[in-house]
């Protein structure tokens, strides 16, 4: 919800079913922020959400999706879900957590777009394109809570895909948490870069892509795949459940905006808005 857009939106909403943007706390409760002391137990929270996004990363055309999941989670330890892939906080310590993380990008049709979870609009504007294959992407992640009241944090993922492309990702954010009443609200900006291999995967325009589709040849390099600003807001209903609202905007980087593909079919500008519902219970 790439972590295409849907992915970042999810994870790259993302999406992006590509970057960390929307991440667990606009999908469901918040259950990273569990007392020290909290006993260890698993956890299950049922969730879905409503998101309305670009059809592709880059896109003029807008996709409404209904995404379902389900997170698990043990204690503090391990969780798993599909926008949040499967991790381990295998080092925790003064607002530190670091360790290993696995997650899947969806890919991308060029019948539709990139949502497997869509119900409504896509686009045509990658006939001729191909399509990409769902990949999986391995590696880790560092987050760093920090400020008076450990109000502050950053995160930075780096995975490397294997299937659809082979490319590395690196997934950046840093969010401000606070209050609003009883609501927990959190936004800031985030930043997300891929290697040569991921951006001519989705950007790149050769040979056979140039004749079936008439754009011109390009090929595209490493750099920034986009930045901008996320944020959501998390509305408990109870102990259990919770409705959240939330949104992104982003500009991709030079590297896919410069794309034939951007420039003649679709916007440098991107933009998500969702809503949410999440139960929890535990096991």
């Amino acid at each position: 919800m790439c972590k295409t857009f849907l992915t970042s939106a999810l994870l790259s909403a993302t999406a992006v079913l590509a970057a960390p943007a929307l991440t667990q706390e606009t999908l469901a409760p918040e259950v990273r922020g569990r007392p020290a002391d909290a006993p260890d137990e698993w956890v299950v929270t049922l969730r879905g959400a409503l998101l309305l996004t670009p059809a592709w990363l880059g896109s003029n055309d807008a996709t409404l999706s209904l995404v379902p999941d389900v997170r698990v989670q043990y204690g503090d330890e391990v969780f798993a879900s599909i926008p949040e892939g499967i991790g381990w906080n295998a080092i925790k310590a003064n607002g530190w957590k670091i360790g290993p993380l696995a997650k899947i990008r969806f890919g991308r049709s060029e019948d539709s777009g990139g949502s497997p979870f869509r119900i409504a609009g896509g686009s045509n504007d990658l006939l001729g394109m191909g399509d990409i294959d769902k990949s999986a992407e391995i590696g880790g992640f560092v987050e760093k809570r920090f400020g008076a009241n450990r109000e502050w944090e950053a995160r930075v993922e780096v995975l490397k895909g294997l299937g659809g492309h082979d490319g590395v990702m690196a997934y950046s954010s840093l969010d401000y948490r606070t209050r609003w009443g009883s609501a927990n609200m959190r936004f800031g900006p985030r930043l997300n870069l891929a290697s040569g291999s991921f951006m001519d995967t989705y950007y790149g325009i050769d040979e056979e892509r140039s004749a079936n589709t008439g754009l011109a040849r390009y090929k595209a390099g490493g750099g920034v795949l986009s930045y901008g600003l996320g944020a959501n807001m998390v509305q408990p209903l109870n102990r259990r459940s919770a409705i959240s609202v939330f949104g992104n905007v982003e500009y991709l980087g030079d590297e896919p905006a410069d794309s034939p593909l951007v420039e003649e079919r679709g916007q440098r500008l991107q933009l998500a808005l969702g809503v949410g519902y999440g139960y929890r219970f535990s096991l």
